[in-house]
C-alpha cells in the first residue's frame, strides 16, 4: 500500500467545482491584482482569527520582513528567535541588519523555551519571535509578561498554527503582531504563494499595507522606498474559499494526530507529541522521535509509506550560521530534535486503511 507523505488532490477533489468556479470568476472580472477578493480575505481572516487588520501580502517571509521592519528593528538590534524553526525566522532578521539571539526549545513540546528568554535580554534586544511550531502554541502566556517587563514587541510565527487556540484565543491574536503562510501545505494553503500580517495596532497595519505596496497606500503615493508584495486576486479567492472548510479538516487533522497517539503510545522507543491541551493542537506536521529515524525511515519507504524530516539541521548549526560557532552542547534540545524527528503522513484526506499501515509498520519495525 502507498501512503503519500502529502496529497493535496485529495484535499482539493472534494471542492473541484467549487474551485473552478473560483477561476472562472477571477478570469471574468480580470481583476488579477488589487481584486476585491483580496480585502473579502483579509477582512475574513481578521475576523476569524479575532484580530482587527489584516494585510495580505506574497509570502510570510516578506510578512515577517515588513512587519519587523516597520517595527524599527534594524542595525545593532536583537531578536530572540527559537533555534530550531524554518530559516526564515533568522534570516529575515538578519537581512534588516539585527542579530538573531538563538534560544533552544522546550523539549516538550518543541517550542522556543520561555524559561531561558529572559537570560538573554540585554539593552539591545528589541523583540521576540515565538514559533508555533509543528501546530502547537508556544508559552504565550510567559513569553507575554517577559516582553511586558522588559518592552519588547511579540511577533508570532503563525505559519504552522492556523487556528491552533487556547481558551478561544486563536493563534496570531496575541502578539503584537503575527504572521501566517499560506503555501500550498500548509493548513490553509493557497494554489502558490501568500502571506498575511495580522494585527491590532492601526498604525502599524498603515505602516505595513505601505510599506508592501511601493510605500503608500495608492497606486502612485510613496512616502517611502517600500517593496512590492502583494497577494494576487487569484490567491485571496482561493484562500476565501478554503476558510470555509478549513474547521473540518483541521477536526480531521487532529482524528488522525489521536489515532497515532493512541496507537503509538509505548511502542519501542518513540517519543510521541506532548500536549497541553489537545484540542489546541492543529498538527500541521506530527512528530515523532526516534534513536533510530534513519533506519525507521528506510523501512517505511520499503512498505511504501513517505516520511520527512523537519527539519534536518536547527539554524545555528546551518552552513548560513555556522560563523557564529554554535555546538550542539548550545541547543541541546534542538540538536536532539534534528538528530531523531521523523514527520508522519497526516492530510486531510489520509484513508484508514493507510493509516492503520502506517501503524501497523511501525510496530512491526520494532518487533523484527
Amino acid at each position: 500500500m502507498q501512503v503519500p507523505f502529502l496529497d493535496l488532490s485529495l484535499i482539493h477533489e472534494p471542492i473541484k467545482n467549487e474551485l473552478e468556479e473560483v477561476y472562472r470568476k477571477v478570469l471574468r472580472e480580470s481583476q488579477f491584482i488589487n481584486g476585491s477578493e483580496v480585502t473579502t480575505f483579509e477582512n475574513s481572516f481578521a475576523e476569524k482569527c479575532g484580530v482587527d487588520h489584516c494585510i495580505a501580502v506574497a509570502n510570510c517571509t516578506d510578512a515577517l520582513y515588513i512587519t519587523l521592519k516597520m517595527m524599527g528593528i534594524g542595525p545593532g538590534d536583537e531578536v530572540l528567535v527559537p533555534a530550531m524553526t524554518w530559516i526564515t525566522d533568522a534570516e529575515v532578521v538578519t537581512q534588516l541588519k539585527a542579530k538573531p539571539v538563538f534560544v533552544d526549545i522546550d523539549p516538550m513540546s518543541y517550542t522556543i523555551d520561555s524559561g531561558q528568554i529572559e537570560g538573554l535580554i540585554n539593552e539591545k534586544t528589541k523583540a521576540i519571535i515565538p514559533v508555533h511550531l509543528y501546530g502547537q502554541l508556544a508559552n504565550l502566556e510567559v513569553i507575554k509578561s517577559i516582553a511586558n517587563k522588559h518592552d519588547l514587541k511579540v511577533i508570532e510565527d503563525c505559519a504552522q498554527s492556523h487556528f491552533a487556540q487556547k481558551e478561544g484565543n486563536m493563534a496570531g491574536s496575541f502578539g503584537d503582531a503575527s504572521v501566517f503562510s499560506f503555501y500550498p501545505s500548509k493548513n490553509l494553503g493557497a494554489l502558490g504563494d501568500a502571506g498575511c500580517i495580522l494585527t491590532n495596532n492601526e498604525e502599524l497595519a498603515t505602516r505595513c499595507r505601505k510599506l508592501a505596496n511601493h510605500g503608500g497606500i495608492g497606486k502612485d503615493e510613496h512616502e517611502f522606498p517600500g517593496v512590492n508584495s502583494r497577494m494576487d486576486t487569484l490567491q485571496a479567492s482561493i484562500l476565501s474559499l478554503k476558510l470555509q472548510h478549513i474547521d473540518g479538516w483541521t477536526a480531521e487533522r487532529q482524528r488522525i494526530a489521536n489515532r497515532y497517539l493512541s496507537a503509538l503510545h509505548g511502542v519501542g522507543d518513540l517519543t510521541l507529541p506532548s500536549l497541553g491541551d489537545p484540542s489546541s493542537h492543529v498538527f500541521h506536521i506530527f512528530i515523532i522521535q526516534t534513536a533510530t529515524r534513519d533506519e525507521i525511515r528506510a523501512f517505511l519507504e520499503e512498505r511504501g509509506i513517505q516520511t520527512q524530516v523537519h527539519y534536518p539541521k536547527a539554524i545555528p548549526f546551518t552552513k548560513a550560521y555556522s560563523q557564529m560557532g554554535f555546538g550542539k552542547s548550545d541547543f541541546p534540545h534542538s540538536y536532539q530534535l534534528q538528530e531523531n524527528c521523523l514527520s508522519l503522513p497526516i492530510f486531510p484526506g489520509l484513508t484508514e486503511a493507510q493509516i492503520d499501515h502506517v501503524i501497523d509498520s511501525i510496530n512491526l519495525f520494532y518487533k523484527k
